[in-house]
């Protein structure tokens, strides 16, 4: 069995603690997920996310890489529901003329075909892991001011059609496409998007549903056979 035979070693990444501390006290005391497994919290936002993981991936060059965080979503009652993301952008990245934005690519300080991207997104190109993975599988796309105005949630709806939004998850999948390393970005749904009444966010229930996946799918890959993906 793959737990048995390989030296396999997947990073798990979230970008606060408390996206971490459930996953890390179930998993403390099952040796044989701990000892293919390490644990980091890269910190909020898409600069210390890029920081973080390519010092990580320097030093301890893991063979797969599972990002663990909750999430908006820009569908109603979605909370407490976890998904596994295939297509990312960095939403925010331009400018505002004229009530119309533009991106990076639009104003030509980009190609929209350069390494890492592919016409201008970041999508995931593991499919097989994505497919094992079991979870739906969505549009997300990352910001650096968490979004409440109602133009801008339907702007973002009408050019990339996402259904979570995040400020970390373009980050993993430039590093892991540059780096060539398989990855996963997990999103349990604590809130809908636009929503800043915290008493209607359902953490709790969130953080639950995401340590549940995420055990259960390392489990469930640490059971596979070594060449069963390709890494």
């Amino acid at each position: 069995m793959f737990a048995d035979i390989c030296n396999m070693h997947i990073l798990l990444v979230g970008a606060t603690h408390s996206e971490l501390d459930a996953i890390e006290s179930a998993i403390s005391p099952k040796e044989n997920l701990k000892k293919h497994l390490s644990m980091a919290v890269t910190g909020v936002g898409l600069v210390s996310t890029t920081y973080s993981l390519l010092k990580i991936v320097s030093r301890e060059k893991p063979d797969l890489i599972l990002q663990a965080g909750i999430a908006g979503c820009f569908k109603m009652n979605q909370e407490g529901s976890v998904v596994v993301v295939r297509d990312e952008v960095v939403a925010d990245m331009g400018v505002l003329e004229s009530d119309e934005f533009r991106d990076v690519f639009d104003l030509g300080l980009a190609d929209k075909h350069d390494m890492p991207y592919t016409n201008g997104h970041l999508p995931n190109p593991y499919q097989k892991l994505i497919k094992y993975s079991a979870l739906p599988a969505v549009n997300g796309i990352s910001i650096n001011e968490i979004t409440t105005e109602p133009d801008r949630i339907r702007s973002y709806q009408q050019r990339f059609d996402p259904f979570v939004e995040s400020m970390e998850g373009a980050a993993l999948h430039y590093v892991c496409i540059e780096e060539r390393i398989p990855f996963l970005q997990l999103r349990a749904i604590s809130n809908f998007v636009g929503e800043r009444d915290k008493s209607k966010w359902q953490m709790k229930a969130a953080l639950g549903a995401l340590q549940t996946e995420i055990i259960g799918l390392i489990e469930k890959l640490l059971l596979e056979d070594e060449n069963f993906f390709g890494f």
